[in-house]
């Protein structure tokens, strides 16, 4: 039997529900989060309207801003072929550049907040390339610690960035020389640092309350997370565990 329509009115600019197949539920026993795809979840349509955002206080507006610059980040830097994917998310990231910081200080720019907004969408819409190791960390620290998505992606993204370099320094730069940054990849991290410095988002997930005690669960739990798949570096558990070390005590 068909299920009622689906339409959805985001009101928040990171996720990008509203043009995905997928839905997220989190195992209260087991902390653990899975993933469920079917082409039903997809909505009949979507209404991006940004009026229903400017109410969003700026730490969310932060963390939610960087869940949708982590959903293009990861999407261009996953190694399937996908050309059209990959033009969707270097876009996103370059509306998330111009918009994020002004819609974290001035949360009733209609500009700020209407682009980011469809930067959201288009991140939702290119990481049907794939995700990588920022999700494949951020889903087991969150279910664990009952931590924020976005923010923990935002914290996460420059170690992960650094421990791909060598598979993603190519793509990176190119993304670089789009949105003007120069300086190649280390132009593009220093960029990362100062946007997270910028809107709020802290250095290390210690300073969320996020502590060592569950590095080896963590670790096993990112090698099996659906994300994993997209990492251009296929780490181990070892590699993982030692990985999210470095972002719980601000190691990069």
């Amino acid at each position: 039997s068909k299920i009622s329509p689906n339409i959805c009115i985001p009101t928040t600019a990171g996720t990008g529900s509203e043009v995905g197949r997928a839905a997220v539920i989190t195992n209260t026993r087991t902390h653990e989060k899975k993933i469920i795809f079917h082409p039903d979840v997809m909505p009949k349509f979507a209404v991006l309207d940004p009026e229903t955002t400017v109410g969003l206080p700026a730490k969310l507006t932060a963390a939610t801003g960087f869940d949708a610059f982590a959903h293009c980040l990861e999407a261009l830097c996953s190694p399937f072929y996908h050309p059209a994917a990959e033009g969707i998310a270097i876009e996103g990231m370059r509306l998330v550049k111009e918009n994020l910081a002004k819609a974290v200080k001035k949360g009733k720019d209609l500009d700020a907040r209407g682009n980011m907004l469809v930067a959201s969408s288009m991140g939702a819409t290119a990481f049907q390339k794939g995700l990588g190791a920022i999700h494949s960390l951020s889903h087991p620290f969150g279910g664990l610690y009952n931590a924020h998505h976005g923010t923990l992606n935002g914290i996460i993204m420059p170690y992960v960035l650094k421990a791909n370099r060598k598979k993603v320094e190519a793509k990176i730069e190119r993304a670089a020389a789009y949105l003007g940054i120069k300086g190649g990849f280390n132009g593009f991290m220093k960029f990362v640092l100062a946007l997270r410095k910028e809107c709020g988002i802290p250095h290390k997930l210690a300073d969320i309350g996020i502590d060592t005690k569950q590095l080896d669960t963590v670790a096993e739990m990112a090698r099996r997370d659906p994300s994993h798949g997209g990492n251009p570096v296929d780490f181990s558990v070892k590699q993982y565990k030692a990985l999210a070390k470095k972002c719980v005590v601000g190691d990069l």
